[in-house]
């Protein structure tokens, strides 16, 4: 795995569940948490990213069976 996944897998799971979070522009920190979507949009604008990338984090982290 590239160090850059590997911080952004850290970054992912240090997030809260079950809540909108939004990564700086180069993945390489969390900006803004949030339980919906606008205000994380907000608080990431605040921050000064407004080109944050914006996910959801799961209720649980589940393992993928291939």
């Amino acid at each position: 795995m590239s160090p850059e996944n590997q911080i952004r897998l850290e970054l992912l799971r240090s997030a809260p569940l079950n809540a909108w979070i939004a990564l700086s522009e180069d993945e390489s920190r969390i900006v803004a948490i949030a339980n919906n979507y606008s205000d994380v949009a907000r608080k990431a604008d605040e921050a000064g990213e407004p080109e944050a990338i914006i996910v959801k984090t799961p209720p649980v982290w589940a393992t993928l069976a291939v």
